[in-house]
């Protein structure tokens, strides 16, 4: 009970940057309803520019901050310049679009940093671990459930609390309504996009210490992201956040049964999802 309790914790931890980098998926797919498949290459973004911001000496908070509004940046040009102009287009052209810009970045990490990778430790605050009487947790693991807790109080304020949140909801859910109403909705989209690029960066930013990075290490961060918005439901924004934080204690509880099956575990979940009904949890479309 005590390692089944233990993995039960780290699975919380981990799950909270999956929430992360789903929510932001969840933003820009309910706004545009198109898969961001730039999404993955927006996360190494992050983790490459928090990497450079904290190698140059910038304080680790600065550094996740930087990895948030450098990725938010590359988002907000990518729906201006692409996204935007592509509006009129076909649902297969935007999705090719997506994935050629997610190519062009990694390529352009490459060019950048190389093909080797990057990692970086901790800070000395949050090097080793708490006991918590039946285990000892890794410090940076608590920071990372810390973190994605208040970006998503953060999102969920924004988003709940503030009259571009409010605009954002109903674009979310009855976009014809917001142009009826005259609201600027290129504006809102571009907006949204970049919200969600932000938060994409800031998982990347989070993860790095963990899993270290490459130009194409946010494929798989954005393979875990979709199963999590598919099992969320497609249609709301909360449910990537409970979706994800139930993706990472599976995955950890399955290491104790299979670990070397703990990742199929997950796909195996998004594909009984979608063959019960595809609006997953909470999903309304």
């Amino acid at each position: 009970m005590t390692l089944v309790a233990a993995q039960i914790v780290n699975g919380l931890a981990i799950g909270m940057l999956y929430a992360v980098m789903a929510l932001g998926l969840s933003i820009i797919k309910g706004l545009l309803n198109v898969p961001n498949f730039a999404h993955g290459a927006l996360f190494a973004v992050g983790a490459y520019v928090c990497y450079t911001l904290s190698t140059i000496g910038a304080p680790f908070a600065v550094a996740l901050l930087g990895a948030f509004a450098a990725s938010a940046i590359v988002g907000l040009l990518i729906e201006r310049l692409g996204i935007a102009n592509l509006a009129g287009s076909s649902y297969l052209l935007q999705v090719l679009f997506l994935f050629g810009t997610a190519l062009v970045i990694e390529q352009s990490l490459v060019l950048i940093y190389g093909t080797t990778g990057v990692s970086l430790v901790p800070p000395a605050l949050l090097s080793g671990a708490a006991n918590l009487g039946f285990m000892f947790l890794p410090r940076y693991l608590m920071f990372c459930a810390l973190v994605g807790a208040l970006a998503i109080v953060a999102v969920w304020l924004l988003i709940e609390k503030t009259k571009i949140g409010s605009r954002i909801r109903a674009g979310i859910e009855r976009r014809e309504m917001v142009q009826c109403l005259g609201i600027d909705i290129g504006m809102l989209l571009t907006l949204g996009f970049a919200l969600g690029a932000g938060m994409a960066g800031l998982a990347g930013g989070i993860a790095l210490p963990l899993l270290g990075a490459n130009a194409t290490s946010g494929n798989d961060m954005m393979a875990i992201a979709f199963v999590v918005l598919v099992l969320g439901g497609l249609g709301s924004l909360y449910g990537a956040v409970v979706a994800g934080i139930l993706i990472g204690v599976a995955q950890s509880l399955a290491t104790l049964v299979a670990p070397a099956a703990s990742t199929l575990l997950i796909y195996v979940i998004m594909t009984a999802v979608l063959l019960v009904g595809s609006k997953g949890l909470f999903g309304e479309r």
